[in-house]
């Protein structure tokens, strides 16, 4: 009893100790709860905070709050025991909640926690980092558990935990000394398989589907690479020979047994949409549908010719991820594959397709041949190569030397199929110098013929407040004026451009009002504009003309939140309008019957009984401020004589009337007191009140600032009196059920086009020799040699400095027998038309407008000659007749003569259908518009 006695008195005496160097209960408080070091602290990427017990914490803070150190209270160590599923492994249970089983602290809390009360025996600290995810930050509280395996023994996974933000890691990651940091994933498993850092290594990653793919980027995080719990990670080492040990994991020939029990057609096969990923899927399918490019790759000619030491190349790794997806797609063994890979492969050499955006499949597919091309250039080493001029020389001998020039630098498969050559003809218009060059090219990309008309939607208010708002589709100039469209809208009402105004409409107010001399561009297609009939001598301002035209918005008060008349208590509703109104001589209660006047379509007038019922209170108004802004509107009748009030609508007679001709209130039976319907109250631009700047004056209204007016209705008078399905009907004028059609191109016209003399942009300019300056000269480019595949890029996109557009023209172009003889200058060979004549083998279309849109292919395959649609991973054989549409973005044609070469079956008594050459078109359509 005595040792067990002084062994509670030597820890009590500890306890003392211990308590002596622990601050204050308050001042614990304040440094774990806030402050710099508190848990209210932002989160910051890369800090460690931890985890504790929820229960522990809500102990240690009634302890704290109670203010007694020798409390009862006092929570002994810290214990984290019920967050752990064992206490062997020392693993988290899974579905913890933050505030419910554990709280989080930052690094300097949980130390303080640690020195003053200690951490159970045994039990490790639970850290976590705070990762910086899309558009967040939080704690990572389950990190990534990789189960990690060897390629030789696929049996013995070995768990490791990563955060998202650590990087795979890849051998160049360990030549380059980057921080130990970077090479998480790649430097755990050669510690925990013993793999020296001399042997050469490789990841791959085993699919939700049971696939394996390489992880060709190791410089991403594993968020990037999408690495999830549980996934499977397999590391590969180089043989000595330099080989690997397989080109895929053992594994994946489970997966490759499975589909070989599907037999399909080689090439019909689609590619998964990663996520915006169509763009790169179109231009995948339509280079796949390319047959010698195609044969190319499945005869293995390119492991030939990888260059992996050419500078401007990609050490042959597109050319392999491409080569992978064309032997997959033509295997007939898969219904779709799915081009992580090569997606991947993409977004390592090039920085603009990193991600999940949407990208253009021409850009995609320029870069894809340029990269395959730089991969598999037989020039191993490039000489420099001088350009000349023609300096006069034939064409046939200058063209020659430029052609052999760029072999001599450029000899690869895609030169042999893609690669043309250009004339390009440069005049000075001051010298009169002439520049001869042949350039090579890989596409043409043809302009389509712009319309210098536009169509918009407007809606005509009359003055006359008993004809419904018409709603109008003018042509107009492109590049016109406001002017333009008033004169465009004259012609179907009569009405003279000089009494109309313009505004843009939005959210119930006036977003802009136009003057006659600004630019259309600044109307955008999605912009509700109004066109309001005016009196002619009307103008908003002051000094102009002998009316004013007043901006007119409705307001309903909001009982809930009427906060002394002020603007937060009013909500705008409805259309907003502009009144011409007489500059002179105008009582606020002039202006109320004008206003009265113009709604009364869609405004009822109180009738005898209504008025006898709000007499004892328009009594009580009137006598108070009936004739101001922001009260109940009214006055003396006798000041509003027929020119001072009268509407603004011209009602007899034709439009053109003046505004003082109309019928005004002195023409109607008036009480001496009437019941007001709606208050008056100058307002901003934005429809919000702004009482410093009108000028009450009891009699007259002023102009001297601001002309917007706002009519404020009570909600009940509002719901009595006004009409609101009245107030948002209009009629549609004769105009818009016209179907305005486009008249279709022939592709031969964009041909012409793109050959047709043009003047160099002032951004652009040539440098003359001569001049010894540069100039603005003429250039005309002609085709003087094609290639075997000709790729045709339709310019659909409309960039200029004042608008972007989608021009959505039908192009019409042929199937079959494409004749460019009359486009290349070059002399031609009269016994071999063929080579002239070229068939259409592929498709790019793109859906949607400029922001938005879908990729899709539509493709001739090379074995079967049978049309397809290729929508990401959906495949539907399609006629001939579906292929032309407005969607066409990028064509493929093959040169016949090419065509005849690659048939299986030459020896047929007649040949066989070129690639071109599906079933003929039937009836049948499937609308893949």
């Amino acid at each position: 009893m005595a040792a067990v006695a002084a062994n509670v008195a030597a820890a009590a005496e500890d306890r003392e100790s211990q308590r002596e160097n622990v601050p204050g209960l308050e001042s614990q408080r304040r440094q774990i709860e806030n402050g710099e070091s508190g848990r209210e602290r932002p989160l910051r990427a890369g800090e460690s905070w931890f985890l504790v017990e929820q229960h522990w914490y809500k102990q240690w803070e009634v302890y704290v709050q109670g203010g007694d150190q020798d409390s009862g209270t006092f929570p002994g160590c810290i214990n984290n025991a019920d967050l752990f599923e064992d206490q062997v492994n020392w693993r988290l249970k899974k579905g913890l909640v933050e505030g419910e089983d554990y709280v989080l602290l930052p690094a300097a809390a949980w130390h303080y926690l640690v020195d003053w009360y200690g951490l159970e025996h045994g039990q490790p600290p639970i850290e976590r980092k705070v990762v910086e995810l899309p558009s967040v930050q939080k704690v990572e509280v389950y990190p990534v558990e990789l189960l990690l395996v060897r390629h030789s023994d696929m049996d013995t996974p070995h768990i490791a935990q990563f955060s998202h933000t650590d990087s795979v890691g890849s051998q160049e990651d360990l030549e380059c000394a980057l921080p130990p940091s970077t090479d998480l994933v790649l430097r755990t498993a050669r510690e925990q398989f013993l793999v020296s850092p001399q042997e050469e290594t490789r990841l791959w990653i085993k699919n939700a589907e049971g696939s394996f793919e390489r992880l060709c980027n190791t410089r991403v995080t594993l968020l990037d690479a999408a690495l999830k719990t549980g996934q499977v990670v397999i590391m590969e080492t180089r043989n000595k020979d330099g080989t690997w040990p397989s080109a895929q994991p053992q594994a994946v020939n489970t997966a490759l047994e499975e589909d070989e029990e599907f037999q399909g057609q080689p090439g019909i096969c689609g590619l998964t949409n990663l996520g915006n990923t169509c763009f790169m899927n179109s231009a995948l399918q339509c280079l796949s549908n390319v047959p010698q490019l195609t044969e190319y790759f499945l005869k293995n000619h390119y492991l030939e010719e990888l260059n992996f030491c050419n500078p401007l190349g990609m050490k042959g790794e597109i050319a392999e991820a491409y080569a992978d997806l064309v032997k997959q797609a033509w295997s007939g063994h898969h219904r779709s594959i799915v081009p992580h890979v090569f997606k991947t492969k993409v977004g390592h050499f090039a920085s603009q397709f990193l991600g999940y955006q949407q990208h253009d499949s021409q850009e995609l597919l320029s870069f894809l041949l340029d990269g395959l091309h730089e991969d598999l250039n037989r020039v191993k080493k490039k000489e420099y190569v001088e350009l000349c001029d023609a300096a006069g020389r034939p064409d046939q001998e200058v063209a020659q030397e430029a052609w052999q020039n760029h072999k001599r630098r450029n000899d690869s498969v895609i030169v042999d199929t893609f690669h043309g050559l250009f004339k390009s003809t440069l005049v000075c218009p001051d010298c009169g110098n002439v520049s001869v060059t042949f350039d090579p090219f890989c596409y043409l990309s043809v302009p389509l013929p712009v319309s210098h008309k536009r169509v918009m939607e407007v809606f005509f208010v009359s003055m006359d407040p008993r004809r419904k708002p018409e709603q109008h589709r003018l042509v107009v100039p492109k590049k016109g004026k406001i002017s333009d469209l008033c004169v465009a809208l004259a012609k179907h009402t009569g009405m003279s451009p000089e009494r109309m105004m313009v505004a843009d409409v939005f959210s119930h107010r006036f977003y802009k009002i136009y003057q006659l001399e600004e630019s259309l561009s600044s109307i955008l297609d999605r912009d509700d504009i109004f066109i309001y009939e005016v009196s002619g001598r009307s103008a908003i301002g002051e000094n102009s003309r002998e009316d004013v035209v007043l901006p007119i918005y409705l307001r309903e008060r909001t009982p809930a939140r009427d906060y002394n008349n002020s603007y937060y208590g009013l909500m705008l509703f409805g259309h907003p309008l502009l009144v011409s109104v007489p500059r002179d001589r105008l009582s606020w209660d002039a202006l109320y019957h004008i206003l009265l006047y113009r709604l009364s379509r869609y405004v009822t007038r109180p009738s005898s009984d209504d008025e006898d019922d709000g007499d004892e209170k328009a009594d009580m108004e009137d006598k108070d401020s009936m004739p101001k802004p922001g009260h109940v509107a009214g006055g003396s009748s006798q000041d509003s004589g027929p020119e001072q009030a009268g509407p603004s609508s011209g009602v007899a007679g034709g439009s053109r009337a003046p505004v003082d001709n109309s019928p005004g209130p002195s023409h109607w039976p008036q009480r001496a007191r009437r019941k007001h319907l709606f208050t008056l109250q100058t307002v901003n631009s934005n429809g919000t009140s702004d009482r410093s700047t009108f000028n009450e004056d009891t009699h007259g209204v002023s102009f001297s600032s601001q002309p917007y007016i706002a009519i404020d209705w009570e909600p009940e008078m509002k719901k009595r009196y006004y009409d609101e399905v009245e107030a948002e009907g209009y009629v549609k004028h004769d105009c818009v059920g016209y179907v305005l059609k486009k008249a279709p191109v022939r592709l031969q016209e964009c041909i012409e086009l793109f050959t047709t003399v043009e003047t160099l942009e002032k951004e652009n300019p040539w440098y003359c020799p001569t001049c010894k300056q540069h100039q603005l000269a003429t250039k005309k480019l002609d085709l003087w040699m094609l290639p075997e595949t000709l790729i045709i890029h339709l310019k659909r996109f409309s960039y200029t400095k004042f608008s972007r557009e989608k021009l959505d023209t039908l192009v019409e172009f042929p199937i079959r027998d494409l004749d460019f003889s009359e486009f290349v200058i070059k002399p031609q060979n009269e016994s071999a038309p063929e080579l002239y004549k070229y068939d259409l083998i592929a498709v790019s279309n793109h859906y949607g407008g400029l922001r938005d849109g879908h990729y899709t292919t539509f493709a001739c395959n090379k074995d079967s000659g049978q049309w397809h649609y290729f929508d990401d991973n959906s495949v539907s054989p399609v006629t001939e007749n579906q292929i032309e549409s407005k969607a066409a973005y990028v064509l493929f044609y093959q040169r016949q003569d090419v065509a005849r070469r690659l048939q299986p079956q030459p020896g047929l008594a007649e040949p066989p259908a070129s690639p071109a050459c599906g079933p003929p078109p039937n009836s049948e359509f499937m609308d893949v518009n």
